[in-house]
């Protein structure tokens, strides 16, 4: 029996009678377990013993096989390897010789293929040549015939030409005659119907001449009577507003005289109670015989009462008085130092406004130099720029690198030195903005077509970041430069000067400028925090009149404008756009105006014509008449002068087409309601003669819209519509067998049938002696009236003038085109600034 004996720390161990190997027991039997021992059975340990030694075989087997395999792999690479080199040494002698083969072979057949193109090439040049001769000698015999048989024809066209000229001449000539023949007789015969028809309407004509004249004065005593009334009405309001003025007066001394008669029964008061205390010491000195006891204590007990009421009376009347009086003292200091104090507040918001505005660059220099230094921060060492006192530019453009040790010993005494700076940037910005102002109010022409001033005004306001700011006094000075420039209306070069700035920078503002949340608000009277202004300055790191020396760090400044970008614009820039859009409107008006005042009278000789000149057009044709004719339209050629006038001037200051459209667009419907009014209110003027006047200086004015192109007449002339047809209406023959139909659909169909009615019963014929409509047309003319006039519709047959303006800002920002400022010379005056250096165009 055999023991296997365990260690102390739980392995096993073995005995003295046997050992087990490599940890391999598999399937025994136990005799039996101790603490430490265990009891094999008798020849259990030789079984063991020999499966060890199997198992230990086995293992040194699979190691030799192992290694056997890898010295045969080992050697079956590397003859493997020597198979490979010399299998590609070999395949690369058979490939060179097979190229040299090739080689060979392609150099042969280049040179057969050189020999074979020569030879074609040769035997094709001497076939070509001798094709080319005889084309060029049977094209030029084509040529000839081709050129006889053109020759022939064109002197055949020529003869025939010619001959059927004479026989069509010979035609016409025959056909005008028999014409002539036959129109004269119809002509004399349609005559004499027309004399009898005359002889027999002319009694009647001059009764209803009478009626018409009869009607004519009725309505102008209704208008004069109309105006009467009219100004009755206003000089009955002007009383009644004086007469309640005058009760209001009247009332207000009534107040008085009852607050003084309320002071007298007050003082009556007063002194009957007065005669109430005096009465007791009267009554008890006179001997009077008292019979009732009773009545006379109760009069004294009254008389106590009321003395003492007097006496609490007067103590409460006293320190009424007092106080009253001490508060009237109050008042009175109170009030003049609300008035000082009004003062001092007026003056200190003008100067913390002020103050505010220096402050709020000042941060912002302060801010953007502090970012810039922080950014600029490589290997311990910082890019510090050097500054003139003068401009706040580099020097020499020179860095300095200063250690960051001398950085930080600078923010420590940055608090002691900051005040100096400031004061300087504030007054740097403060000249930079006087002389721009001192340069705009100068008339600085034009560059290019575009205006220098408001290009220049547009780059330093875009530069000095006054779009963004809160609080800024540039834009009121603009505007009351602009202000005070067109204060004399009659100027026309100023107002078109100063309306081609005023929209070209409206323009670029309406291009840069957007509106946010905040900034449709009332603005605030607090400046804005450091931080923000931090932000901004710290996205875009665009240069300031008080950076300008940073403009290197950007690599350029406002090198190209002509890129407009959005910018946020606070109140004070909403509100500078919304005056300029007012003075651009103001200064529309007042050239429109202008011109309205200069042709108004010679509107009121181009509406009818002289009456020698009238009488010398229905004579007949001659030289005279052609001198009339001429002097007849004087007063249209007038007009044009003016009209041209206006038109020189807009486009030497370079005001943009569509408001040029706009002025003569308006200047036009001003002529037709002009001329229109005055033919329906006139009835000399509603005469054939007449119209044809009106006509002639009609077709002056579109000659003129002619000459003008579209660009700056635009849709001038279709203004004219209603003098037009009216005039139409006026001079063409046989009006009485026009139907109503048409004369609204054809003739006249802008006319309403108020006004085709009133000009058909004026008009009369002073040169033909025609008629005016037929009876049945005049008559369905007054059913269409009345039914108009039951259908609530206006009778007014007279125009209005239209006054107002014709555009918005968006209609001109879309007309107009993008106006690029990037090549605007500035002027002499600021060129040499150093503070206006970014005008200048700079290249790419």
């Amino acid at each position: 029996m055999t023991a296997i004996v365990f260690s102390s720390d739980g392995t096993l161990a073995p005995s003295e009678k046997g050992l087990v190997g490599m940890g391999i027991l598999t399937e025994f039997y136990l005799l039996s377990i101790g603490k430490a021992k265990v009891f094999l059975r008798a020849g259990q340990m030789a079984e063991l013993d020999a499966r060890r030694a199997e198992v230990l075989g086995n293992a040194a087997r699979t190691i030799q096989r192992q290694i056997r395999t890898y010295i045969a792999r080992k050697e079956f690479i590397e003859i493997r390897k020597a198979a490979i080199v010399l299998q590609s040494h070999w395949r690369g002698i058979l490939a060179c010789q097979l190229y040299e083969q090739l080689r060979r072979e392609a150099a042969a057949m280049k040179i057969q293929k050189n020999f074979r193109k020569y030879t074609a090439r040769k035997s094709y040049l001497t076939v070509r040549l001798s094709a080319i001769t005889l084309q060029t000698g049977l094209r030029a015999m084509v040529a000839r015939n081709e050129f006889r048989f053109r020759k022939q024809t064109k002197a055949a066209i020529i003869i025939e030409a010619y001959l059927r000229r004479h026989l069509a001449y010979s035609y016409y000539k025959s056909l005008k005659k028999a014409a002539l023949v036959s129109q004269c007789g119809w002509r004399q015969r349609v005559a004499r119907r027309e004399l009898r028809k005359l002889k027999m309407a002319a009694r009647e004509t001059g009764a209803l001449k009478e009626a018409k004249d009869k009607l004519e004065k009725r309505v102008e005593e209704l208008t004069w009577r109309l105006q009467f009334e009219k100004q009755l009405r206003t000089n009955l309001e002007e009383e009644k507003a004086q007469e309640i003025v005058k009760l209001q007066d009247a009332l207000h001394a009534m107040q008085l005289q009852v607050e003084e008669a309320n002071s007298r029964v007050l003082k009556e008061r007063e002194a009957a109670r007065k005669a109430i205390e005096e009465a007791p010491p009267v009554i008890k000195e006179t001997p009077v015989m008292i019979q009732d006891t009773e009545k006379i204590e109760s009069l004294t007990a009254e008389v106590e009462s009321l003395k003492a009421l007097l006496l609490s009376e007067r103590q409460a009347a006293e320190e009424a008085r007092k106080a009253s009086a001490d508060a009237e003292v109050r008042n009175v200091e109170l009030v003049k130092k609300l008035e000082d104090a009004e003062r001092k507040v007026d003056h200190l918001q003008e100067s913390v406004q002020r103050h505010e505005e220096k402050l709020s660059n000042s941060e912002s220099e302060i801010q953007v130099l502090r970012q810039q230094a922080l950014t600029y921060v490589t290997n311990r060492k910082i890019f510090v720029c050097t500054r003139t006192p003068e401009n706040g530019n580099i020097q020499n453009g020179e860095l300095k690198v200063v250690p960051e040790m001398t950085v930080a010993l600078s923010h420590s005494r940055e608090p002691e030195s900051e005040e100096k700076p400031q004061k300087s940037l504030n007054e740097k910005q403060q000249e930079n903005q006087d002389l721009l102002i001192k340069c705009v109010s100068q008339n600085l022409g034009f560059s290019g077509g575009k205006p220098v001033a408001a290009c220049v005004i547009y780059k330093c306001l875009l530069h000095w970041r006054s779009f963004e700011v809160e609080r800024t006094t540039v834009f009121d000075r603009i505007i009351q430069t602009i202000a005070s420039a067109i204060e004399v209306q009659d100027n026309n070069d100023v107002l078109a000067y100063w309306l081609s700035n005023s929209s070209t920078l409206l323009l670029l503002l309406q291009h840069t400028l957007k509106a946010t949340g905040a900034a449709s608000l009332t603005p605030q009277r607090r400046r804005t925090t450091s931080s923000s202004l931090f932000g901004r300055m710290s996205q875009g790191l665009r240069a300031s009149p008080q950076s300008a020396g940073l403009s290197f760090l950007n690599g350029r400044g406002l090198s190209r404008l002509d890129d407009l970008r959005q910018v946020e614009a606070k109140y004070p820039a909403l509100l500078f756009k919304q005056q300029l859009t007012a003075f651009l409107e103001k200064i529309y008006g007042m050239m429109r105006d202008n011109l309205k005042k200069e042709i108004s009278p010679l509107l009121g000789l181009c509406i009818q014509a002289p009456r020698t000149s009238r009488a010398s057009l229905v004579k007949g044709r001659s030289q005279a008449n052609a001198v009339a004719q001429q002097a007849l339209i004087a007063h249209w050629q007038s007009i044009v002068k003016s009209l041209n006038n206006y038109l020189k001037i807009m486009k030497a200051n370079y005001v943009p087409p569509f408001l040029v459209r706009k002025v003569f667009t308006q200047i036009f419907s001003f002529i037709n309601v002009q001329l229109f009014n005055s033919l329906l209110l006139r009835r000399e003027c509603c005469s054939f003669s007449n119209g044809e006047y009106v006509k002639a200086g009609l077709a002056e004015l579109e000659q003129w819209c002619y000459v003008a192109t579209e660009e700056y007449a635009g849709s001038a002339w279709d203004e004219l519509k209603h003098i037009r047809q009216a005039v139409g209406f006026l001079v063409i023959h046989q009006k009485p067998k026009k139907t109503l139909n048409e004369i609204t659909k054809e003739l006249c169909p802008v006319l309403s049938i108020q006004q085709l009615y009133r000009i058909s019963t004026m008009y009369w014929d002073d040169k033909y002696g025609t008629h005016s409509v037929s009876s049945e047309v005049i008559s369905s003319m007054r059913v269409l009236m009345t039914e108009d006039s039951n259908n609530a519709v206006s009778s007014s047959f007279l125009l209005d003038d239209d006054s107002s303006i014709p555009f918005t800002v968006d209609d001109i920002s879309k007309s107009l085109q993008q106006v690029d400022i990037a090549e605007v010379e500035p002027p002499a005056s600021i060129r040499e600034n150093s503070g206006f250096g970014f005008l200048l165009p700079r290249s790419e």
